[in-house]
């Protein structure tokens, strides 16, 4: 062989190896999943969820949702969504789904919701409205006395005794009895506060709930799925008011769907 043809044959065999040591376009980053609770709940209730979302590698905030007005619980969930690189789905339970669809406008990094048994508010409407427009919930008859606020509001918890049947019937009673203590009271001015524009008008959304829920009827659920243009519904038979507790890969699999 002469000297030409080595280098001719050096030449294709270098060009062949950098071609094939050429990056390979990254895949686009995974979504940070933001859940939010609501009433009566804290950021454990997301546990079973976070630790198949985390499994699966996603980046995950379980949010300590303040309760205590539309307003400012929406404005701290904007925060911690503004100081997120990348996109991200916000997740919201119960009354957390007023949150995020309050807490979404304006951040175009929000790529999708995600409602858990979570309200979906028309502007102008209020949780409390929403929840005693269909019949079958029962959350007043188990409240317990109210905590006067030196602001002349009050705080709103479950009572401990009727917790487990009234929000969550389909988890282990020991371990309902651990969410009961534990439990964050919301005061009755977020409940009545009348939400703003909200974002899943313009936001593809998701949701998941439960036949089971006492707190918020199934059909009231329905009905704002429906009138939000849910992309995805799963309707989980028998599923308690927190079905991200009760039925976590149900839920993981939506919010993996939305993440997508």
């Amino acid at each position: 062989m002469s000297k030409f043809a080595t280098a001719a044959a050096l030449a294709a065999a270098l060009a062949g190896a950098l071609l094939s040591a050429a990056p390979v376009a990254a895949e686009p980053a995974k979504p940070t999943i933001v859940l939010v609770h609501g009433a009566f709940a804290d950021s454990s209730s997301w546990n079973g969820v976070t630790k198949i979302l985390q499994k699966d590698g996603y980046k995950v905030v379980a949010a300590a949702n303040p309760l205590r007005s539309v307003t400012a619980d929406a404005a701290y969930v904007a925060d911690i969504v503004g100081a997120i690189e990348g996109p991200v789905v916000l997740v919201g339970h119960s009354y957390g789904g007023q949150v995020i669809s309050t807490a979404a406008n304006g951040h175009a990094t929000v790529k999708s919701l995600v409602y858990v048994a979570a309200f979906a508010p028309e502007e102008g409407e209020s949780v409390a409205e929403l929840a005693a427009k269909f019949p079958g919930g029962t959350l007043g008859e188990a409240l317990a006395a109210p905590v006067k606020l030196k602001d002349g509001g009050v705080d709103l918890s479950i009572d401990q005794a009727k917790f487990h049947q009234q929000f969550a019937e389909d988890v282990d009673a020991a371990d309902a009895a651990l969410m009961a203590a534990g439990q964050r009271p919301v005061t009755e001015g977020a409940l009545t506060e009348k939400s703003g524009k909200p974002a899943w008008k313009t936001v593809p959304s998701y949701f998941v709930y439960g036949t089971g829920d006492r707190n918020v009827p199934a059909k009231a659920l329905g009905f704002m799925a429906e009138r939000a243009g849910s992309k995805h519904t799963v309707v989980i038979d028998g599923a308690s008011h927190v079905v991200m507790v009760s039925q976590p890969k149900a839920v993981a699999a939506l919010i993996e769907e939305a993440a997508r």
